[in-house]
């Protein structure tokens, strides 16, 4: 069953080429959907229309089949952590109930139980400048995910990080995610990554949707030959399309 839906959907400015430009793409409800493609080919502002933040200026977002209606079903992570420095983790965690109300000591353990998953658990009390950056990044998705969101997008969040941290960060949020079933969108220039999150894959370029790569889940393992030949799958189609920078 689709979670999210997007109809023939275009958004742009007057006078300039649609940065989305009339995609039509089915995201599972469970399921994890990548978005591949070269800077500036549309793959943020997806995001954003998917998210109910920006309206379209054609065709129609659907969350379960119904219009976008409370953007606090959706739980966001970007490539910046964009903690804030004068609170501890636990409190950057605990941001989006302490925006609406004072958080309650069952929020503090939610709070403290996904910092523990994360392996942050006796770091709680520490300010960003004190958290590497692969510290920081696991904060911010303990944040998106504190109120059970449906819906997570991320953008580019693991960009900046080492390789090591990186395929560390990519296991945590596979686990995170499936265990909660919650729906994911994860932009990423990396085809590995992709490959190795995606369910499916998608490749962006100029605004449109130009091929979807089902993987199969049997094939995320890195070093087996199901996996290089997803990526080759997915490389093939960004070249193809001129999508590969």
């Amino acid at each position: 069953m689709s979670f999210l839906q997007l109809r023939d959907v275009s958004f742009g400015y007057r006078g300039f080429a649609p940065v989305v430009d009339r995609v039509t793409l089915e995201v599972d409800a469970g399921s994890v959907h990548c978005l591949v493609g070269r800077s500036g080919c549309g793959k943020t502002t997806l995001l954003k229309l998917a998210a109910g933040l920006l309206p379209p200026s054609r065709g129609g977002v659907l969350w379960r089949g119904l219009p976008p209606s409370d953007t606090r079903q959706v739980g966001f992570v970007f490539q910046a952590p964009t903690l804030l420095d004068w609170l501890t983790a636990r409190d950057n965690v605990l941001l989006p109930v302490s925006l609406q109300r004072k958080p309650t000591a069952a929020d503090g353990e939610a709070a403290g139980a996904l910092l523990a998953q994360l392996g942050l658990g006796e770091l709680a009390q520490r300010h960003p400048r004190q958290l590497s950056g692969g510290q920081q990044s696991r904060v911010a998705l303990a944040r998106a995910l504190l109120l059970q969101p449906p819906l997570l997008l991320l953008d580019e969040p693991f960009a900046a990080l080492d390789a090591l941290t990186r395929e560390e960060l990519q296991r945590d949020l596979l686990q995170l995610v499936r265990a909660r079933g919650t729906t994911v969108v994860f932009v990423t220039h990396d085809i590995h990554e992709a490959v190795f999150l995606g369910d499916r894959v998608s490749v962006m370029d100029q605004g449109r949707i130009v091929r979807t790569i089902d993987v199969d889940r049997a094939a995320s393992v890195r070093d087996s030959a199901g996996f290089a030949a997803a990526c080759a799958s997915v490389r093939d189609a960004l070249a193809g399309e001129g999508a590969l920078a």
